[in-house]
């Protein structure tokens, strides 16, 4: 039995520690050997099968799912497990109502699966275009996260992170920015983890100070500058740190933040609706709506954001 694999899949897969390719290697395999291995997904067509990652040397425990046909087996999607352990640490214990409200979609195989071949489309989509156009953008793009460095960052903050922000930082775990100016409409820059790690322990210190003023309030008084659940994901630029977007986990929604402690906003986008429509914006530039995308040099730039004095440098990208 012939078995392919898609290219998103080997895209994701590399960046899942340097056994989880050997790991769907030998499960392309075994398939080969016995296609029908594997059990129904609640995708019309599509099954699934578990690789343990202790067998692999660096290799998370991955959820494969393939489409059998006559004469051939296509693996379609491909996620990290992610563990059922509970968090420990003084963090963990202090959030556990918290984690209780977040919605850990990645339970269900099928769901999973729609999120992580949307969110590698999009990101693919994106970094595609800049590879093409913006060399400097592309460059500037960190490589994927480590498995052990998110579980890391769940450790400390008490919470799941949820899958479609995990594909993501498999993905890319940050951007430097092309001559300064970040990748994301509005020349927003994914932000590095460290980054994530300190904001967020930044932003729950000023809650938890807002919290003793708030001791003798009524529940209506009481003013939420923070939730254990949010997570910063973007920031205002590349070395701009002082607002950005932040992804509930309890809600799946984006939502603005500051360090200037203004109420935060909500965004009626999800991480893969934000993706796809910057993935838009780049592939046809001319019927962008919410910012145009440009290059000066071999970065790109969005145009809300520019510099007044660079914009007769300024060049809308080729559609």
């Amino acid at each position: 039995m012939h078995v392919e694999i898609d290219p998103l899949v080997r895209d994701t897969v590399a960046q899942l520690g340097g056994g989880a390719p050997y790991a769907l290697k030998a499960l392309a395999g075994r398939l080969a050997d016995d296609p029908d291995m594997g059990r129904p997904s609640g995708l019309p067509g599509v099954l699934t099968v578990t690789v343990d990652g202790d067998m692999f040397e660096d290799c998370p425990d991955l959820s494969v799912g393939y489409v059998r046909e006559p004469d051939r087996i296509e693996i379609r999607f491909l996620r990290p497990v992610l563990s059922t352990q509970p968090p420990t640490g003084a963090e963990a214990q202090s959030h556990e109502q918290d984690q209780d409200q977040v919605r850990d979609r990645s339970a269900d195989p099928a769901v999973a699966a729609v999120i992580v071949r949307e969110v590698a489309d999009a990101w693919h989509r994106i970094t595609r275009r800049l590879q093409d156009n913006a060399p400097d953008s592309y460059a500037a793009l960190r490589t994927g996260a480590d498995p052990a460095a998110l579980a890391a960052l769940e450790d400390e903050f008490g919470i799941r992170i949820p899958i479609e922000l995990r594909v993501l930082w498999l993905l890319a775990a940050g951007d430097d920015g092309g001559d300064g100016w970040g990748c994301l409409p509005g020349n927003r820059a994914l932000m590095p983890l460290n980054a994530v790690a300190a904001t967020y322990r930044l932003k729950m210190d000023t809650q938890t100070h807002q919290d003793t003023l708030d001791v003798d309030r009524s529940e209506d008084e009481r003013i939420t500058m923070w939730k254990a659940t949010w997570i910063p994901v973007v920031a205002a630029g590349p070395a701009d740190g002082t607002s950005g977007l932040y992804l509930d986990a309890a809600t799946g929604y984006l939502g603005r933040w500051s360090r200037y402690h203004e109420s935060p906003d909500e965004e009626l986008d999800t991480l893969v609706t934000y993706l796809e429509e910057a993935a838009d914006m780049l592939e046809a530039p001319a019927l962008a709506t919410r910012d145009k995308p440009g290059l000066i040099g071999g970065a790109l730039v969005w145009l809300s954001s520019i510099d007044p004095a660079q914009e007769d440098r300024w060049q809308p990208l080729p559609g």
